[in-house]
């Protein structure tokens, strides 16, 4: 995609390389979309299987379901699983405005989606951004959680901003020449959204997001499908969002409500990750000590596509 920004990218080129250890080349035929309106719109859902249901919450914001489900739908031979795009996202009807995207309206759309699913208690696994909605839904109904599960996550806007200063302290001194070239454009005013701006912050590698191999392929659906909503994006975490993160993510903070948090959670971390850094995020230990924290030494923003055979054991260990 030519206009994106930098962490975009990163996601964006997170969920479309891979690995296939785990994955059900065909997982995307075994799923129906179906519809339900919800506030006045159409928001694409896919349920197969029975038992516990787990709810997959996707990075960006901005992303489809689409990832989760070719690195996660095999869980629906053990338990009931849900994929839904959020509004704007997807399959989703866009919303009327962008001021309806906010970490509060994906919320409050998990627990619309409960209610009509007629479920009494539900299980969430957040990846990246996914595992914002997902702390906030615990922290506002906590007797509706039963298991938590947060891969790369962000506990604040706070960390959201420094792990975008590390970055950008990353790319300066690794690749002075474009960066060097992005001071001049933020000179003449251009922003994060501005295409000037995407073209050249977007060039940066990916090698941040990845411990060592960025040339692993997944399955991706056949349809075409809509993977990202630069629009969602932007209004979530800002116009300037590489640099100064605003929206509605700059006013997340769950540091001091997790210790509270009831569902039995499990949070997994990459030792490489240069979106989620571990700076911030073995802090996770001190606010949530009632929490499983696992590191993941030889993985970035993605350990289920570089360690899958630890990853999966963890994670089936955790939901049996």
């Amino acid at each position: 995609m030519k206009f994106k920004t930098l962490l975009f990218s990163l996601i964006i080129l997170g969920i479309s390389i891979g690995a296939l250890a785990q994955q059900d080349p065909e997982i995307y035929d075994k799923f129906e979309s179906k519809f339900i309106e919800i506030d006045g719109y159409k928001i694409n859902v896919e349920v197969k299987g029975t038992g516990d249901p787990i709810f997959f919450l996707p990075g960006g914001p901005g992303n489809s379901h689409d990832y989760m489900q070719g690195n996660f739908g095999h869980y629906y031979k053990t338990n009931t699983v849900v994929f839904f795009d959020f509004l704007g996202r997807g399959k989703s009807d866009n919303a009327k405005s962008t001021s309806e995207y906010s970490v509060e309206n994906d919320v409050e759309l998990i627990e619309k989606l409960r209610k009509i699913l007629a479920f009494e208690k539900i299980s969430l696994l957040g990846h990246s951004y996914g595992t914002v909605p997902a702390q906030a839904y615990a922290i506002k109904y906590p007797d509706n959680v039963d298991k938590m599960v947060l891969i790369n996550g962000f506990h604040s806007g706070a960390m959201w901003q420094a792990n975008c200063d590390s970055y950008n302290q990353y790319a300066k001194t690794h690749f002075p020449e474009k960066w060097e070239k992005l001071m001049e454009v933020r000179k003449k005013g251009f922003v994060s959204s501005d295409k000037e701006h995407m073209d050249i912050y977007g060039s940066f590698p990916t090698k941040y997001v990845y411990y060592h191999n960025t040339k692993l392929i997944q399955n991706s659906p056949k349809y075409k499908h809509r993977g990202m909503a630069i629009d969602v994006y932007i209004a979530i975490i800002g116009r300037d969002g590489d640099f100064d993160v605003s929206g509605s993510m700059i006013d997340q903070d769950y540091r001091q409500k997790l210790k509270d948090v009831k569902a039995k959670t499990l949070i997994i971390a990459g030792r490489y990750d240069g979106v989620s850094t571990p700076e911030f995020s073995i802090q996770y230990k001190e606010f949530m000590p009632q929490a499983t924290f696992v590191m993941f030494e030889n993985s970035g923003h993605h350990p289920y596509l570089e360690e899958p055979k630890k990853f999966y054991a963890l994670l089936d260990e955790f939901l049996k």
